[in-house]
């Protein structure tokens, strides 16, 4: 196993890795409850809006249920406008905030992804939301939502890998009663 240092506020002592292809398909079958896997253990740092924390365990437990990957560890870490726009610059070399920044740390034999760290920043998700028309909840879950699947080997940087991905997040949200968030902001 390929062992990564951990990311931990303030010293950040690795950066991102390459995105990978997706690892497996995600099934949507109605009436199906997703079995959770007690082998993930999902942890979240609250620096700013507390009040997720519950929502977003609740509805990310389920989401990698339904995923299935071979993700077994994701921290994520709500941050502000401050830190976001420090991690954004130091790792991505790009001024200002952005919406998620994820930094996978370990990985399988396969080199598939079983662990990682996920940053929100909950200032930009009160901007798009308030812009979107979305609830902020939803739009703090479909960032951490899009960190997950980051992890799990899908991208976006290409427009059909981008469609792919957001289609997926509208699927997985739509499955756990949240609505298609991403569809419904464009």
């Amino acid at each position: 196993m390929k062992r990564r240092a951990r990311l931990r506020l303030p010293d950040f002592a690795a950066g991102p890795a390459p995105r990978r292809t997706p690892v497996g398909r995600a099934t949507f079958r109605a009436g199906q409850a997703p079995r959770l896997n007690k082998k993930f253990r999902l942890n979240i740092d609250v620096q700013t809006s507390r009040t997720f924390a519950p929502f977003l365990r609740r509805h990310l437990l389920k989401a990698h249920a339904i995923l299935n990957p071979p993700l077994r560890e994701m921290s994520l870490v709500l941050v502000g406008d401050a830190v976001m726009r420090r991690l954004h610059k130091e790792y991505m070399d790009i001024d200002g905030p952005t919406d998620v920044l994820t930094f996978p740390i370990d990985e399988n034999a396969r080199g598939q992804t079983i662990s990682g760290e996920v940053f929100v920043c909950v200032p930009e998700a009160k901007r798009q939301a308030k812009e979107r028309g979305t609830p902020l909840a939803a739009e703090v879950l479909l960032y951490s939502l899009h960190g997950m699947l980051h992890l799990c080997g899908f991208d976006d940087r290409t427009e059909s890998d981008f469609r792919r991905m957001h289609r997926t997040e509208d699927k997985i949200l739509t499955r756990l009663g949240v609505g298609a968030v991403f569809q419904m902001g464009n």
